[in-house]
């Protein structure tokens, strides 16, 4: 019994040391992260960014919850012009601040960020943010207007290209129609042309004597009754000469068939 009191006694007291150890180790990163940002800070007003910046991201390596590291880290980014970098700093900042004043200023520099991106709807929700938290901030207020205002002109102007857009589409879609109307026009027209022209060969290959048809028809026809006295008498004669050939014959044949009386015995 008096042996596990021991053993309970010297783990509470390696635990309390291990505890004090993690606390001295944890107050030594925070003065060093707070050597950083005074560091940073110096820069900073130097104008020198970049390595401000630098200073500032080893202060929150020490100390990742400094909220006065990440809000420091931001400026000297947004300074940087590193507008989109500076977004998240601010945006953490915002979260975890626990005075209205910080928040406000986080979220008033978190819309001046949004504006330079042309993100004019998270400028105005930033700007609105802020002035929850500090209602008499003219400057905050300001800048809200100036976001409602370049906001409404890209809503407008996205309209009006939406509406140009369709504009352009119809009228293209209109030249197309035409296209394919006069396209569709002279496909019939070369067609009725290519059907006449087939059918005009069709006839003449169907009908050859047609033209013959039409060529005797035009040929002048021989007159009738208009005879030369010379041809009148070569017929007259023709047919005299015909008349006696067939009363010779007529007469042989008579004479042929003429029975022979005989006598008779009485």
């Amino acid at each position: 019994m008096k042996l596990l009191q021991n053993i309970l006694i010297l783990c509470l007291m390696l635990f309390s040391s291990t505890s004090i150890l993690a606390q001295k180790d944890s107050i030594a990163l925070q003065r060093k992260a707070r050597k950083m940002v005074r560091q940073g800070n110096e820069l900073y007003q130097q104008k020198q960014y970049t390595d401000a910046s630098v200073a500032y991201r080893k202060a929150l390596d020490k100390s990742s919850y400094y909220d006065k590291a990440n809000y420091n880290l931001g400026n000297a980014l947004y300074e940087n012009k590193n507008f989109k970098e500076a977004v998240p700093q601010y945006e953490l900042t915002a979260k975890t601040a626990t005075d209205k004043y910080t928040k406000s200023e986080a979220y008033h520099n978190l819309g001046n960020s949004m504006m330079e991106t042309k993100n004019y709807q998270g400028a105005v929700d930033a700007y609105k943010n802020s002035l929850r938290n500090n209602p008499n901030d003219d400057e905050t207020r300001y800048n809200l207007a100036v976001a409602q205002d370049k906001l409404e002109k890209e809503k407008q102007k996205n309209k009006d290209d939406k509406k140009d857009k369709d504009k352009n589409k119809k009228n293209k879609d209109d030249k197309n129609k035409d296209k394919d109307k006069d396209k569709k026009e002279g496909d019939d027209d070369k067609d009725k042309k290519d059907d006449k022209k087939k059918d005009d060969e069709g006839d003449k290959k169907k009908d050859p004597k047609k033209d013959n048809k039409k060529d005797q028809k035009e040929k002048p026809k021989p007159q009738q009754g208009k005879m030369s006295p010379q041809q009148i008498k070569q017929l007259l004669e023709s047919l005299n000469n015909e008349e006696k050939k067939t009363q010779k014959k007529m007469n042989a044949k008579k004479a042929k068939g003429k029975k022979i009386k005989q006598e008779k015995d009485w």
